[in-house]
C-alpha cells in the first residue's frame, strides 16, 4: 500500500497548483445542463474520495461492508457549482491527504480485505485504492484539459 500512498501523495502535491491556474469562467463552464462543470467534476472527486476513504477504513474492521456511492445525487446535494474554486481545491487536497495517511497505515493483510461497492462483485482495499487513483487521474486530466487518461 506504500507505493499507492506515494503515488497519491505525488498527485496531491502536483495537481492543486494546476487547478489553481484555472480561470473561474472555464472552471464553472457546463457544456450542457446535463453535464458537470470542472467545479462539479472536482466536487465529484471529493465525494468519491470520501466514499473511498470510508471503504478503506471500514473494510479493515468489518467483513465485506457495502459502501455505495450515488455520484449524481452527491454532486447535486453538495452544490459545487456555487462554491469558490479555492474551497473546492482545498477540500479535494485535504480529503486526499487523509486517504494517503490511511493507505500508509494499512497493512498488507488489511489491504486484502473485501468491500462491496456499486459493482456486483467485492473488491479488495488494494484494488479499490489503485482504481481510485486511475479514476482520479482520468477526471483531473479532463478538468485540466490534459492528455486523456483512460478509465473504464
Amino acid at each position: 500500500m506504500k507505493s499507492t500512498a506515494d503515488e497519491l501523495r505525488k498527485i496531491v502535491a502536483e495537481y492543486p497548483i494546476l487547478l489553481k491556474g484555472l480561470d473561474e469562467e472555464s472552471f464553472a463552464f457546463k457544456p450542457s445542463p446535463a453535464k458537470w462543470s470542472g467545479k462539479e467534476i472536482l466536487g465529484h472527486l471529493i465525494d468519491s474520495g470520501q466514499s473511498n476513504l470510508r471503504r478503506f477504513v471500514v473494510a479493515q474492521y468489518e467483513d465485506s461492508p457495502r459502501i455505495v456511492y450515488r455520484q449524481d445525487d452527491w454532486v447535486r446535494s453538495c452544490g459545487y457549482q456555487q462554491w469558490p474554486p479555492a474551497d473546492i481545491i482545498q477540500l479535494w487536497t485535504l480529503v486526499n491527504l487523509q486517504i494517503v495517511r490511511v493507505l500508509e497505515n494499512t497493512s498488507n493483510d488489511a489491504a486484502q480485505r473485501l468491500c462491496l461497492t456499486n459493482d456486483p462483485e467485492p473488491h479488495t482495499i488494494e484494488w479499490l485504492a489503485n482504481d481510485y487513483i486511475k479514476h482520479l487521474l482520468h477526471h483531473l486530466h479532463q478538468v485540466l484539459k490534459l492528455d486523456p487518461v483512460a478509465y473504464p
